[in-house]
């Protein structure tokens, strides 16, 4: 197990290429998706993280055989499943640390009609509803039954029947997973209101090409034809867009010259746009995306002046990862901008760490924070701190490196979660953090 702090020592600019990991979010979907085959699927660009690497034991666990080919690309052959190792104690307790754990209900109903599973963890961001997944299963015909003493979930189905869904909201896993189970289903199934994030494009992409006919890829109306059995296919996930925009922030807050290589600049969306609206500058070179250093970035207004906001939405609008990153890049831009998470409930509160480190932020309730910008006039100072969440401890993490003097980050095995190798990755661009 790996020492749970980083020592920063901050205030230097970086310099350098960095390669953005393959998607966190993408290859939690994927790597699921594997269980509804009984061919081999290889996968390719898997981030070497924790929950990534926690998910590919639970599939071993449960049969799969799991054939690592290099560092980033695995085959996996799941014709020998047993799901009711899902019972058994050791997976439950495993299988409850992993939010993405919930992932594999959707192809083991599909597939074996019946799945189980513990209440899964996660970042403490708030309650997140796994309503969405659950009514979906039982539009298609499954059972569910929540053992509330243990917080265990469990699913049967005699058959699945496609069905006409309407989703109370445009959830990413609760699409992937309804999707998952449908493409084996009897009938055709229509689901409206599907989120259409670049991962689930991916997701149903691989799935046709195992033989599923899924179309609408890419909208909020999906329809699925369901097929009788999947075979194996290739499939390599996209550069994390997290990682990416990360990057941006910690370009500008350091003052560095960074190149982003391979960023598939096509997925990204809005997202270089809203890095642009604080002021940075981003040149496009083909796949690459390059932030040259700058002294000073002016966050942009609306065109009658009013103070810039930056709120977060379903894809294709701005992705909730990504908010506590732009708050923290602005701490120390030229302007002011407001910050509202519409989409969680606890994600804000990281803030108060960053004002003990100097910035000036008004946290105006669980939802919204204003941002008003240093524009360098002095730098933020180093403190001991703790991370609370992937993306908060990243956020701090790019605060502590732009800051005069030294931060320690504990709690870090959070950020071990969605970041690999984030510490000797830094190093290479000429930051000074070490693990302690």
């Amino acid at each position: 197990m790996s020492a749970d702090a980083f020592e920063v020592r901050g205030g230097k600019s970086l310099s350098g290429t960095i390669i953005p990991q393959g998607a966190k979010n993408e290859a939690l979907q994927i790597l699921s998706a594997v269980l509804l085959s009984d061919e081999d699927i290889t996968i390719s660009n898997i981030p070497d993280i924790l929950d990534v690497n926690v998910l590919i034991e639970l599939l071993a666990e449960m049969g799969v055989k799991v054939t690592k080919q290099s560092s980033d690309t695995y085959t996996f052959n799941a014709k020998d499943v047993d799901p009711d190792i899902l019972l058994t104690e050791s997976f439950k307790k495993r299988a409850g640390h992993l939010r993405g754990s919930v992932m594999i209900l959707g192809p083991l109903l599909a597939r074996f009609k019946r799945a189980y599973l513990p209440t899964p963890g996660g970042d403490k961001i708030g309650r997140r509803r796994l309503d969405t997944h659950f009514l979906g299963f039982v539009e298609l015909g499954a059972k569910y039954h929540f053992d509330k003493e243990n917080s265990f979930y469990s699913l049967t189905t005699e058959k699945l029947i496609g069905k006409y869904i309407l989703l109370e909201e445009p959830s990413v896993t609760g699409t992937a997973n309804i999707v998952m189970a449908a493409v084996l289903a009897e009938g055709e199934t229509t689901i409206f209101n599907a989120a259409c994030e670049p991962y689930l494009q991916q997701l149903c992409a691989m799935l046709n090409r195992m033989g599923a006919k899924i179309t609408g890829c890419g909208s909020n109306l999906l329809k699925i034809e369901g097929v009788q059995k999947l075979g194996g296919t290739e499939h390599r996930l996209l550069p994390d867009m997290i990682e990416i925009g990360s990057f941006i922030g910690l370009a500008a807050m350091t003052k560095s010259n960074i190149t982003i290589k391979d960023a598939r600049i096509d997925m990204l969306g809005v997202i270089p746009t809203y890095f642009q609206k604080l002021g940075i500058k981003l040149e496009f070179n083909g796949d690459d995306i390059i932030i040259p250093a700058q002294d000073s970035y002016e966050i942009q207004t609306f065109i009658d002046g009013s103070i810039l906001t930056i709120s977060d939405g379903p894809w294709p609008l701005f992705t909730p990862d990504l908010l506590s990153i732009v708050l923290v890049t602005a701490t120390q831009a030229d302007g002011s901008v407001l910050i509202h998470q519409k989409m969680f409930e606890s994600r804000l509160f990281f803030v108060d760490k960053l004002i003990d480190m100097g910035a000036k932020i008004i946290l105006c309730d669980p939802h919204r924070a204003t941002v008003i910008g240093l524009n360098r006039e002095y730098n933020l100072r180093g403190i001991n701190m703790s991370s609370p969440d992937i993306r908060a401890g990243v956020a701090l993490l790019i605060a502590a490196l732009s800051a005069e003097g030294k931060s320690v980050i504990s709690n870090i095995h959070q950020i071990d979660r969605g970041y690999q190798y984030i510490d000797k990755r830094l190093q290479d661009l000429g930051a000074d953090i070490k693990r302690l």
